[in-house]
């Protein structure tokens, strides 16, 4: 038996006028996607658990049968992970967002205006160099996604995400609470190690965004996580562009290759990705593999290529590797899913309800259509997500 989860980022939203009121999910040409709904079972699931934001990393961590409430700690830390970065007991990572506030103090782009990651390595590479310490290091990522690790960091302070105030003023979105002084001053400082930095003035140049400065959010102490082998017998992967997945991956005892030209965005490299998910499916039972292209157009308020990006996942993600499980001719579960909502007229995440679909196969050559989208079940929660894919998962051990 293989499993086999595809989950598109972000992909619920609400209706856009722009597309005829209805949703990215609805608007989108997606036959693979409803053919899964209409030959598995659908149904809405809650991702994020009360009193937990609703982010890709507590969302991820449902979808792969973690309940976040037990031991969550953050997101930064999960990234950490991602990137091999070690961490003591004493330290706290903090995400590093390379973003664009404009002169008048506005979220401009909480991505820098989506900045390369040859880029972002020399921004932070500077920024290391002049307000780097042996217990404040800044450890370059990709894109605009970065780690800092400060030893006895605040951790406890309010920290909120660029990607939900876009449009807004960074003035009252600023850390707040137990050393909030501390995050803001190297905030502030970062602003003149980028303000003439080369990067910055190519893109200037270029008419592209600037990384004006850092933004600090996602903080935590080192989170642990029982394994997939522990948990159900089984190995296997987690195939992402992101460091989140890499580091949910790793922490779960699964692996995480990195894909050459795997973005993050409409860009990516998706055979590269299903390639790499069928090697690791040639010796494991287990794979998961992550598009975040349709959150990213979530967050920058685009309909249309957001729709575009669901049309993306299910040309090139979703019909070869049904395609693939289907020549093999042999048993196998695939979980069709995303995380959580980034409707673009909020440009952020919420945590209402998504559909999942589980399909069992092979199921031969039927064609049928059903939906895939928000309206399942009237929109109504059918139960936790973390606790239907434990119910899938639990008798892998025996199949």
């Amino acid at each position: 038996m293989k499993y086999v989860f595809l989950c598109g980022d972000g992909m619920g939203d609400y209706p856009v006028e722009a597309l005829g009121n209805k949703t990215p999910l609805q608007a989108a040409n997606c036959p693979t996607i409803r053919k899964f709904a209409a030959l598995g079972e659908t149904r809405m699931v809650q991702t994020v658990p009360d009193g937990l934001p609703p982010g890709s990393d507590v969302a991820n961590m449902a979808l792969l049968g973690y309940d976040a409430s037990l031991n969550y700690t953050g997101r930064a830390p999960i990234e950490a992970a991602g990137a091999d970065l070690p961490m003591n007991p004493t330290d706290v990572a903090f995400r590093c967002n390379l973003v664009t506030v404009t002169e008048d103090g506005i979220m401009d782009d909480y991505s820098a205006g989506h900045i390369t990651t040859e880029e972002a390595h020399a921004l932070v590479h500077s920024l290391q160099e002049a307000l780097g310490t042996d217990g404040l290091t800044f450890h370059p990522g990709v894109q605009y996604r970065h780690i800092l690790v400060w030893n006895h960091g605040p951790a406890e302070c309010h920290c909120e995400p660029p990607h939900e105030f876009t449009d807004k003023p960074v003035a009252e979105n600023l850390p707040a609470g137990n050393r909030e002084d501390e995050i803001r001053d190297l905030m502030e400082k970062s602003k003149a190690v980028f303000a003439d930095h080369p990067v910055n003035q190519k893109r200037i140049a270029e008419g592209k965004k600037p990384a004006t400065q850092i933004w600090l959010w996602g903080q935590g102490n080192a989170m642990q996580l029982e394994t997939y082998k522990a948990l159900y017998g089984l190995g296997g992967g987690v195939i992402s562009a992101v460091d989140l997945l890499k580091g949910i991956a790793k922490l779960a005892g699964l692996e995480a290759p990195d894909v050459e030209g795997a973005t993050g965005f409409l860009d990516t490299n998706y055979q590269g990705k299903i390639d790499a998910a069928f090697e690791i499916l040639e010796r494991e039972d287990f794979v998961y593999v992550h598009i975040e292209a349709p959150d990213e157009c979530g967050h920058m308020g685009d309909a249309e290529k957001k729709t575009f990006a669901i049309e993306e996942f299910d040309a090139k993600v979703c019909a070869p590797v049904f395609q693939w499980l289907e020549s093999r001719g042999e048993d196998y579960t695939l979980v069709l899913c995303t995380d959580h909502r980034t409707p673009v007229a909020l440009k952020g995440h919420t945590s209402e309800p998504v559909p999942m679909t589980v399909v069992k196969g092979p199921v031969g050559n039927i064609e049928k259509q059903a939906p895939f989208d928000e309206e399942v079940n009237g929109g109504n929660a059918q139960g936790m997500a973390c606790l239907w894919i434990q119910d899938i998962l639990k008798n892998a051990s025996s199949d």
